[in-house]
Formats: C-alpha cells, structure tokens, sequence
C-alpha cells in the first residue's frame, strides 16, 4: 500500500460549510487562499496567504496532529484513556491538546523556553502538563525538550509519542490536505510556494503533491539564522557551527528532521529575528491579517527572494501564514519585548 493516498479518498474531511458539525475536529483543514495587496504591490507577481488561522486550533499543526493521532487511532496503538507526549514549541502542543479533550486523553508536552508565555499558558488552560525545557542546548542533552519527551513516554504506561520532527505522518498529512488545497484553489496557476522549514512536514508534504502535479513549481524554503537547515541542503553537512540562539519560533532548527525532504525543496533563504518581527506587524498593519511570528519571516523571506529575481510579472506566489497573531502578544505584539531586543 503506497504511503501516500489520493486527496479524494481521504473520506475523513469535511465540508467546513456544511453547516451543523459534530465536532470542532471536522474543521481542521479547507483553509482559505487570500489575496494580498499591499505588502507585496512592489514585488513583481501576484501574492496569496494561505491562512492556516483559520484552523480550530489556530495553526496549520492541527493537520499534522489530527492525521498522526488518527492513524495512531486505526492501528490500534493509541485508545480511549491513553496519555499522548509530544516535544513542541506551542503549536503542535495546542493542536494535541485540543485533540486529547474531544477524544479522552491525557497531553503531556515538553515544551522549549523560547516559546512565548501566551502559548505555554495556552496549552495549561487546554489540560495539558507542560514541561518547559532550556532552547539552547544540543539535542542529545538531557534537558533539551527532545529528551525530557523520550523520558516522559518510557515512564509512563499506555503513552504515544507523536515525535513530529521524525514521523513521516507529518509530510503526509500536508500531502493529502494542504497541498491539494492550494492546487485546487489556484486552478492549478501557482508558480511558487514560500513556507517556513521548522519540522519540515508543511513544505515538504505540500510541495511533494504540487510539484507531482507541475513540476515547473518552485518551492522556496524559510529557515532562520542560527539555524542549520540551509546549510544542510545545500552541502548535505550538519554544521553546528551554523547554530547560534535566536527568537523565532516554529522555524528552523540545530538538528536534521527526517520529517523534511530536502530533494522537494529548491531553495532556502535565512530570516533575521528583527526582519521577520518587523514584516509580522506590517502584515497586521496592511493587510488586516493577524499572523504569527513565522507569517513574517516568510513575508521577509519572499521579499529577498524578490530581490534576487526569483519572480516575474506571471508568477503566482502562494505564502503560508502557519498560525494566528493571539500566541505573541508578549514577544512581537509588544513594544516594550520589541525594545528589549533592539528590534525598535
């Protein structure tokens, strides 16, 4: 049976307009493309923000969490009961949270400190034990959230470790959901996607099925600077001397996740912390779209793509805008965090 399996069959989605739903769960997915006007009117091309918002948990990783806890559901792995542990920096924690209430299990998450206190306290008022872990320090430490996660599932019974940075589950669940979304909501006329790389299941699964569609598509990959992942694809080397601490959440990352296909990626573009905290709050400001820290990073992103002549009048950019503005109020939406960090 091939890993991946056509949209069309995919008979658990549903309609987000059919009216009446039994569940807040049938809402995940079928987010709406929107045109942008002024953030890019001096780009060459058209713009387009998928905006992933519009998820019930307010993030594009309520796909990734529903797909892997379904599949976990249908083998008989995961049941009624079950405690599910996860390693996130806010959003995948949220979208697991909320999935354990309506489906009656305990969330344990290992969470990183540079995640921002609107999402650690977002995920206590959702149920779920938060253990809060140092950023920066290797993966192999044992205080790093990977570590305290693996930990937590070996000492307690009936647990699930949803390990979204090397679980295949994640690129397909944006193959089977988010990239034919975007196909069918351009006719078929996107030229280009930009997204961020963190875990790499959103690039990676959604450029795998436009790029089986047209392989003329060019996927631009975001990564931030401090992180490893350019690098990476473009030598096939880990360099750790690539690594230094940064501010952005949900973007890049000082280890290699099997959870991205570099060979779908064409090309990646680092962000600074300012640049993207910056084009965050423009995007709130022009475009009345209120995004998270990644949306401005991939608008920033875009912008140096531009710069070196990766677009043309014909081109069709679609943009993905991961989550929802809510999650950062004490970091970008705050003058006095944008101030501390120089970022004013």
């Amino acid at each position: 049976m091939p890993l991946y399996v056509n949209y069309s069959e995919n008979s658990e989605r549903m309609n987000r307009n059919k009216g009446i739903t039994n569940s807040i769960l049938e809402l995940v997915g079928e987010t709406p493309l929107i045109k942008l006007h002024q953030i890019t009117k001096h780009l060459l091309g058209s713009y387009y923000a998928k905006f992933e918002a519009f998820n019930p948990g307010h993030s594009a990783k309520d796909r990734i969490a529903l797909h892997i806890i379904q599949d976990a559901e249908k083998k008989g792995i995961l049941k009624k009961g079950a405690t599910i542990v996860e390693t996130t920096s806010g959003n995948t924690g949220y979208s697991l949270a909320m999935i354990s209430i309506v489906r009656g299990y305990t969330c344990i998450l290992a969470v990183s400190d540079k995640s921002s206190t609107d999402k650690i306290d977002l995920l206590r008022s959702m149920g779920a034990e938060v253990h809060v872990c140092p950023a920066n320090v290797l993966p192999e430490d044992p205080r790093s959230y990977y570590e305290v996660a693996k930990k937590i599932h070996k000492n307690t019974p009936n647990s699930v470790y949803i390990n979204q940075y090397f679980n295949e589950l994640n690129i397909e669940a944006h193959y089977r959901t988010t990239g034919p979304e975007i196909w069918k909501q351009t006719e078929g006329k996107i030229t280009h996607l930009v997204a961020a790389s963190g875990t790499g299941g959103t690039i990676s699964g959604t450029g795998k099925y436009l790029k089986e569609q047209n392989p003329e598509i060019k996927i631009l990959g975001v990564d931030a600077k401090g992180s490893v992942l350019k690098k990476y694809h473009e030598t096939g080397e880990l360099d750790l001397n690539e690594v230094h601490p940064y501010k952005i959440e949900g973007l890049g990352k000082n280890l290699i996740p099997t959870a991205t296909d570099f060979d779908v990626i064409d090309v990646y573009e680092k962000v600074s912390d300012k640049e993207a905290a910056l084009e965050t709050r423009n995007i709130v400001k022009k475009e009345g779209m209120f995004v998270g820290y990644t949306s401005g990073a991939v608008l920033q992103a875009t912008k140096q793509y531009a710069v070196k002549n990766m677009f043309d009048d014909n081109s069709f950019v679609v943009m993905i805008f991961s989550d929802h503005g809510s999650r950062y109020m004490n970091k970008v939406y705050s003058d006095q965090w944008m101030k501390e960090n120089g970022f004013l």
